[in-house]
């Protein structure tokens, strides 16, 4: 797996995500044959509600526990899914990414949570990088195209390396007591929680 790509995994798993990552997108071509559109990078689905860095029945200890990054911007009564670039790079996405048969293809693998068809949930994404659907069952879905990468703001659809690497120690240097049994097996995060539990300090070079 490209390492940022397991950065970005990693980043996603620790705030609550499902993720897929690494896959390719089909579509049928005039003549009946088959072209590779586009390697979708990651996806990740988080459900509604809070997450704690461990299992924890005592409320006095919920707030300590609490994983929460801003930059996420959750709303914790709605399902968020991310379709994913990342980019050592400049956070952009390629055209690949926005056109119709990527979407659709990837909305289709999720469709269950939609009470909205494939084709609306397209449509509204195709024409804004933030959507908002009908969940099945009652409440709603953001959807939302993110750039990993280098940037200099975080929003919606931007999340700068620098932003996910400094939450990564932050997390390992606030949960090391959690984490202590902890086998870390992501090797981006395994050398970020390595450097974290062995002194290292983590800064931009701006900031030296």
């Amino acid at each position: 797996m490209d390492i940022g790509v397991d950065l970005i995994e990693s980043y996603l798993r620790i705030n609550g995500y499902f993720t897929l990552t690494e896959f390719e997108v089909q579509r049928q071509v005039d003549g009946g044959g088959y072209e590779t559109v586009t390697d979708v990078d990651v996806m990740g689905i988080r459900y509604p509600g809070h997450l704690l860095a461990a299992d924890n029945h005592d409320p006095t200890r919920r707030d300590q526990l609490l994983v929460e990054d801003e930059v996420l911007g959750l709303n914790l009564e709605d399902v968020d899914v991310i379709i994913g670039e990342v980019k050592q790079g400049k956070a952009v996405w390629n055209t690949g990414l926005t056109s119709h048969h990527t979407l659709h293809a990837v909305i289709s693998r999720i469709q269950w949570l939609y009470a909205d068809p494939t084709h609306d949930v397209v449509k509204k994404l195709s024409n804004k990088p933030v959507c908002f659907s009908k969940a099945r069952g009652g409440g709603s879905i953001r959807t939302r195209l993110v750039a990993f990468g280098r940037s200099p703001l975080n929003d919606l659809n931007t999340i700068s390396l620098t932003h996910v690497f400094e939450f990564l120690v932050d997390y390992f240097e606030r949960f090391d007591d959690v984490l202590k049994p902890a086998q870390i097996k992501a090797p981006s995060a395994a050398l970020v929680r390595l450097l974290v539990k062995t002194g290292f300090s983590v800064k931009k070079l701006d900031e030296l």
